[in-house]
């Protein structure tokens, strides 16, 4: 899921550990930088900040390969690949482990759960929303200035927005400085506003996962989250699998990518997709269920 804090907490662990390396590299949004400037260019930004006096030389992913291996194969090294969208990006930039000297450490930040699976990492972490208590505290850090005690009244709003927000660090981020320095009657204004039009920053981070898909799957992604938001996996199945969605498949895309999950409620659903403005969510006991992460 995009604004989870995936980013956030690859760079404190690189910040943390890097000191007991031979040397780091951080490259950051590998998708991006790569749509815009080729792996070529990656290849290099993940040599230049390890080999401080290497000159680079090579113009296609296989002579950077062999670099990377032939440089790289005797030091123990830190590498953070954060935002992975494709397999490619691992096999030009991390390759084999033996690419790479005794001890180093590889960190790859992604949305897609299978693309690490197929690579067969050693372990994987899958962050996951903050709680009422820290999801709080991370929205009063954007909203109140360091030396502001909030009245009853903001900490009300506050619990209210971070409810709205479920628990998204990007969310709580985005609405705490947006408000802050905002009178009440501005924030119960904004809290209106939410309940029929979500943030625009906060909606186009979290369409680059749907922008992502492909056409089927963005079939069922659109399905679920307008009509079967909470419904019995078998049905939902059954229903799709009519349309030629092939669901089987598609629901683990969607699943692997965080974009909806599945689990065994034994009590109400009582949390709902506020980015797609879902509205009615049903009783299920002891039912495998589908919702919008």
């Amino acid at each position: 899921m995009g604004g989870i804090g995936k980013t956030t907490l690859a760079r404190v662990a690189y910040t943390q550990i890097s000191p007991h390396f031979e040397g780091k590299s951080f490259l950051a949004d590998v998708r991006e930088v790569s749509n815009k400037w080729g792996l070529v260019s990656l290849q290099k930004q993940l040599l230049s900040p390890i080999l401080l006096d290497g000159c680079f030389n090579f113009f296609n992913v296989y002579e950077g390969n062999a670099v990377i291996s032939h440089k790289l194969s005797r030091k123990k090294v830190l590498i953070v690949l954060d935002n992975v969208d494709n397999i490619q990006h691992l096999k030009c930039l991390v390759g084999r482990r033996d690419w790479f000297g005794l001890g180093s450490r590889i960190i790859v930040t992604t949305r897609d759960e299978h693309l690490l699976r197929s690579y067969r990492v050693d372990d994987m972490y899958k962050p996951t929303t903050l709680n009422l208590k820290d999801a709080l505290r991370l929205f009063n850090l954007k909203a109140f200035d360091d030396d502001t005690i909030p009245t009853e009244d903001f900490i009300e709003l506050s619990k209210h927005i971070v409810r709205y927000a479920g628990g998204l660090p990007l969310a709580l981020e985005v609405l705490g400085s947006f408000l802050c320095g905002r009178d009440a009657s501005q924030w119960r204004s904004a809290i209106e506003r939410l309940k029929l039009d979500s943030n625009k920053e906060i909606l186009n981070r979290l369409q680059i996962s749907f922008d992502g898909l492909e056409e089927r799957e963005k079939n069922i992604f659109l399905d679920i989250a307008c009509f079967f938001n909470g419904e019995e996996k078998n049905l939902v199945m059954k229903v799709l699998d009519g349309c030629e969605f092939f669901p089987k498949i598609g629901i683990d895309v969607l699943i692997c990518g965080c974009m909806i999950c599945c689990k065994k409620w034994e009590e109400k659903l009582s949390e709902k997709n506020v980015w797609m403005n879902q509205e009615n969510v049903l009783d299920y006991e002891k039912k495998e269920t589908l919702i919008m992460s």
